[in-house]
């Protein structure tokens, strides 16, 4: 089983668009058996928090809910537990290594690079722009699905 959390500030906006857009992808996919997908926030800020409205309603425009969300934050077993620990952007990561105590297996690494375009998800937070954020999620999590796929095994 593949395990992904994707990480990033708050758990509200990103991480969680990223964690509902690659389970649909999955399931469409037909492997939702084969992977097990979830998302954190480095702060501690929104803990407890569903989902912001924007985000949600982002989601819903694709068909896709997030019901039953709830922000937490990442813990450092959690670095155990998964495979792949993905961040939206730099500060993200800079945080996730922090408390993760480091990255000795690899495990690290941002949405983005999994993509020719190689830059950071855009953070509506401050934009407001989540249809921005939307394209950034969407293709990044449809890159990594088709690496994962693309190895033996998945």
């Amino acid at each position: 089983m593949i395990k992904i959390l994707f990480i990033c500030h708050g758990n509200i906006c990103r991480s969680p668009m990223a964690e509902f857009v690659m389970k649909d992808l999955v399931k469409k996919a037909g492997l939702t058996e084969q992977f097990e997908i979830a998302s954190a926030a480095t702060s501690t800020e929104e803990i407890g928090n569903p989902v912001y409205p924007p985000a949600r309603r982002k989601l819903a425009e694709h068909g896709i809910s997030c019901q039953g969300h709830a922000a937490r934050q990442l813990q450092r077993a959690d670095y155990n537990r998964y495979n792949l620990l993905i961040g939206m952007d730099r500060a993200n990561l800079r945080n996730m290594l922090r408390i993760c105590g480091g990255d000795p297996e690899g495990k690290l690494s941002l949405l983005m690079d999994h993509t020719p375009k190689g830059s950071e998800v855009a953070d509506p937070w401050y934009t407001g722009d989540f249809e921005a954020t939307w394209q950034d999620v969407s293709l990044g999590c449809q890159a990594l699905l088709d690496t994962l796929v693309s190895q033996p095994g998945v």
